[in-house]
Formats: structure tokens, sequence, C-alpha cells
């Protein structure tokens, strides 16, 4: 069954669920935050089937969140490095564990912490305004046609409605 793409669509949420919207793909990336960078150690932490694995890291590399930098040439095999793109996925995966933190860990709490290393303590992903730095929630926050946004949208009815126009 072919799904719908949504890479062409005028909303950076549903273009980055396009690129990364199946389940094994926020994982293959997150294995990468934990330092694996070889094939076999990815297949062995996520018990993901071969030909599954090979196809996320294919788009991973396409994309540009990971590159392939060769280890070993006779027979060639190589380290899937993460690139400036996709170590800028971390605050993502942060918040999504902060998430499932909060609505999914068990009564003995959440698998596993973060130590922010600069200052040495536990903490938790936030969400915070890049120009006063407090935290932003869904409550403080409005969405506003950006300059990407296509004009030939905006006389729709849902779309005025939706961003108050």
């Amino acid at each position: 069954m072919r799904r719908t793409s949504f890479a062409n669509w005028p909303c950076s949420i549903a273009r980055a669920m396009d690129l990364l919207g199946d389940w094994w793909t926020p994982l293959v990336l997150r294995e990468a935050f934990y330092g694996i960078q070889r094939f076999d150690d990815f297949h062995k932490g996520l018990n993901i089937a071969r030909n599954t694995l090979a196809d996320r890291l294919k788009t991973l590399v396409a994309e540009g969140l990971m590159e392939k930098r060769a280890y070993q040439s006779d027979p060639v095999r190589y380290d899937y490095v993460l690139t400036r793109k996709g170590r800028e996925f971390f605050p993502v995966l942060m918040a999504l564990q902060k998430w499932g933190d909060e609505w999914l860990s068990e009564e003995a709490g959440p698998p596993i912490l973060l130590r922010h290393e600069r200052c040495g303590h536990d903490a938790v992903a936030e969400v915070v305004c890049s120009s006063c730095h407090e935290p932003m929630t869904s409550a403080d926050t409005t969405l506003h046609i950006g300059p990407g946004y296509p004009e030939r949208l905006t006389h729709r009815e849902d779309v005025k409605q939706r961003f108050g126009l």
C-alpha cells in the first residue's frame, strides 16, 4: 500500500514526517546518538530486518542526515556518521523522550535519563522561545503564515480560519 507523500506540503511538520515518519527511522537516529555507526551494530541493537535497516540508512544518507565513511576496503564496509543536519535532530528526539517519560513510563520512572555535561545535572528537554528563553506552550503560542507558505493557498477558507486571516 502506497502512502501519501507530504514532501511538497506547505508545512515543515508534514515534510519532516514524510522523511522521518516511520517508526524505524527515529530509532536508527537514536542509535546513532548512542554512538552506533556500523550496520551490524544498528541491526543488533534494534533487532530490525536487514533490508529495512538498509533502506532507512540509504534514505538518511540520501537526505543528508548521515554520511557513509569507509572503514574497510576488502570487502568495503561503512560507518554511518551523523552530519550536522542529523545532529540537529537531537532536540526532536529529546522532546519525544520527555513526552514519553511523562505519559508512557512505567511506575519505576523513565528508562533513560539525560545528563547535561556542562552543568553535571540530569535534565529534560524543554522548548523555549529563541528570543526571551521562556518555555513555550500551546497556550501561549500562535501560528502565523511564513514567507515560504504558498500564496495560492492563502485564499482558501480553511487556511483563513486556521491562521485568522
